[in-house]
């Protein structure tokens, strides 16, 4: 097996890994060596080092290739296949084929692989998480693991966070690996089961972590998931065909993870669902009685709201309003479980889930948009009954309820790969934690070239209306300047609101969020001119490459402006990351208010005395405090309801095992 791997499942219709469960024991020694014995040793030396072996290997190979002809490259690769099957991917063989690679590259891509770049191809051929920072190639050096793996047979799945990234790569890495003679397929939303099928059949297929998930899910269904081993047998019993012929996917063997931090981490927040229309006549009346009675309903007496952990409960005056009120309409209204958690989500659609933040509303459908990447989820539902409630609430056609059919984790999908591993720029905030659950391992790959970016400081305004007047006057002097400006924004309707203001003042600029996502390529694109601002969301937050127009460098390169704080830090640090790449000179400033959501939900007492000491209040110390407090406590929380959600699963699941209704 290609760098270790985990032990096949027994039973499994496709190859994947055993998951086993950890004991107490077993979390516990995780935790410890995650949280501090491998930080504390990374410490004391450079965690890179034992990589290099691998340059030699790839040099000594380096000249005869350079020489050779595209025939002998190409007869060379066919070579390596069998050596690769019956050997495993070793320094000597990895060495050969990265410098195989790395020749083809050149000669097809006009790209050469830098040694960093090799650091970080041999890290993931090993399941390591590779940390490289923002702009270093981490796309370009998946191609050396994705290739030697598929040559050695393996079926490669190189995950990323969108539709977009995924067909960019794909498409630009694809004559690399033709060159190889390995095809690639791509799966993105909305394409049909033949060709999402054809696609995961290729050697190397490129695919969100979404569509991924689904395809498993629908695999795992279509087997009848989950249940016990008497269950799969007597299915197989039954079975009038073979079980592989509905399957989409081959099996889990070699994951290579982009914006390894975002999928592990920010998406393991909530299960994956597969669900099915359940129709209701009567479901349309019963979400507008729950939303008039939801708009009856006193906070404080009626009921509590967390806006930090997104939570509404109602107190006992509020339960005893409810049945006085609705008991006598029958129906669900008759249980007193059913309506107290109808008027719940009813409550949780009008004051936990915002227009412009949580969903917009397209076409007359409400859409959710992604909170960690900014971008809409088309496909994806809240259950339970809220996404009708939203849908009544700002006046949409209702959808049909949904049945749950099967659910998992990505904290469980991704441990059933035989070989996992991922690459991302923004690894050390959650690298334990990555480690505890996924069992792989952070490694911090060396910069190619110096960094240039500079940091031009933060400013805590007393108000969001003083916040933005700086932010265009910021980039209005440097456009003046003939720099170009990205602005981001947390919210749709942040970045509205202020495009609206840069037009009232004349201010030529691009608007990128969940709205104009079909625009990504063409903003993307001009980001870097000179004298261009952009206004954006999270989505240019990661995988985007500002490329910087002409005589920008010279000017000071491209400048990022961050208007609020996320519940991340390794958000922040990604927007920043647009700027300064691969040795360009770039800088980066901040300025926030104590209007901004993050410090009115995480630290709200914190927000209060700084009002009261005015403009000192607002100092460097106090603003790197209060930044402090608020991230931290809601990373916790995060963390917190990322544990609870893999605990529940493992729960549902052994629950559900012997009625043949797991995951």
């Amino acid at each position: 097996m290609l760098g270790g791997g985990r032990a096949l499942a027994p039973g499994r219709p496709y190859a994947e890994a055993l998951e086993p469960e950890p004991g107490l024991l077993d979390r516990i020694a995780e935790g410890l060596a995650g949280r501090l014995l491998f930080p504390v040793r990374d410490a004391l030396r450079d965690p890179a080092r034992a990589l290099r072996g691998i340059l030699p290997m790839v040099e000594c190979h380096a000249a005869a290739f350079a020489t050779a002809s595209d025939a002998a490259l190409r007869a060379r690769a066919e070579a390596l296949r069998p050596l690769l099957r019956r050997d495993g991917a070793g320094p000597a063989l990895a060495g050969e084929c990265f410098a195989l690679v790395r020749e083809a590259a050149a000669r097809t891509l006009g790209q050469r692989h830098y040694e960093t770049q090799l650091l970080a191809g041999w890290a993931l051929l090993q399941g390591r998480l590779a940390e490289m920072a923002t702009g270093e190639g981490k796309t370009f050096a998946a191609t050396l693991p994705a290739a030697t793996a598929a040559l050695a047979g393996l079926p490669v799945h190189v995950v990323t966070v969108n539709d977009y990234l995924a067909a960019r790569d794909a498409a630009e890495m694809a004559p690399l690996y033709r060159f190889l003679g390995l095809e690639t397929g791509v799966v993105l939303q909305g394409m049909a089961a033949p060709a999402r099928r054809a696609a995961y059949a290729q050697p190397i297929t490129y695919c969100t972590n979404k569509e991924l998930a689904f395809d498993y899910l629908r695999d795992r269904l279509a087997l009848g998931s989950g249940g016990s081993a008497l269950h799969g047998a007597l299915r197989r019993i039954a079975s009038a065909g073979p079980e592989s012929a509905a399957l989409t996917l081959r099996g889990l063997h070699f994951a290579i993870v982009d914006e390894a931090d975002s999928v592990f981490i920010d998406e393991a927040r909530t299960p994956l669902i597969l669900s099915a229309a359940q129709g209701s006549a009567e479901q349309e009346r019963l979400h507008r009685q729950a939303l008039d009675l939801a708009a009856a309903l006193a906070i404080g007496t009626d009921f509590a709201l967390d806006a930090a952990e997104r939570s509404i409960t109602l107190t006992e005056a509020g339960r005893r309003r409810v049945g006085e009120s609705m008991d006598h309409l029958g129906g669900a209204w008759s249980s007193s479980r059913a309506r107290e958690d109808l008027a719940v989500q009813a409550l949780s659609a009008c004051h936990l889930f915002q227009n412009g933040l949580h969903y917009v509303v397209a076409e007359g459908k409400v859409v959710i948009v992604d909170e960690s990447t900014g971008r809409v989820m088309p496909d994806r539902a809240w259950e339970r009954g809220l996404h009708q409630l939203i849908e009544a609430k700002e006046g949409c056609a209702p959808t049909a309820p949904r049945e749950t059919l099967t659910r998992i984790t990505y904290q469980r999908l991704f441990r059933r790969y035989r070989l996992l591993s991922g690459m991302t720029g923004t690894a050390a905030e959650v690298a334990g934690e990555i480690a505890r659950v996924y069992g792989i391992r952070a490694v911090r790959i060396p910069h190619h070239r110096p960094l240039r970016r500079r940091d031009s400081g933060a400013l805590l305004c007393a108000s969001c209306d003083e916040k933005w007047r700086l932010v265009v006057a910021r980039a209005s002097a440097l456009v003046a300047q003939g720099r170009p400006v990205l602005i981001g924004t947390r919210s749709v309707a942040a970045s509205e609101a202020l495009s609206a203001m840069l037009v009232a003042l004349a201010v030529p600029h691009a608007l990128l969020n969940a709205r104009q996502d079909g625009e990504e390529a063409a903003v993307i694109a001009a980001a870097g001119q000179p004298g261009r601002v952009t206004v954006a969301t999270n989505m240019a937050g990661r995988g985007t490459d500002i490329a910087l127009g002409d005589g920008v460098a010279a000017r000071g390169g491209l400048h990022v402006i961050l208007t609020e704080y996320h519940e991340s830090r390794r958000v922040d640090r990604q927007l920043s990351g647009r700027c300064a790449r691969q040795g360009d000179p770039g800088s980066v400033e901040t300025i926030v208010s104590l209007d901004d959501e993050i410090f009115a939900t995480h630290a709200p007492r914190l927000v209060a005395l700084l009002r009261r000491c005015g403009p000192a209040g607002r100092s460097g110390f106090a603003h790197r405090l209060l930044r402090w407090l608020a991230q931290w406590s809601a990373e916790g929380r995060q963390a917190g309801i990322r544990a609870a959600t893999l605990k529940q699963d493992r729960r549902l699941d052994h629950l559900l095992a012997f009625s043949g209704r797991g995951e």
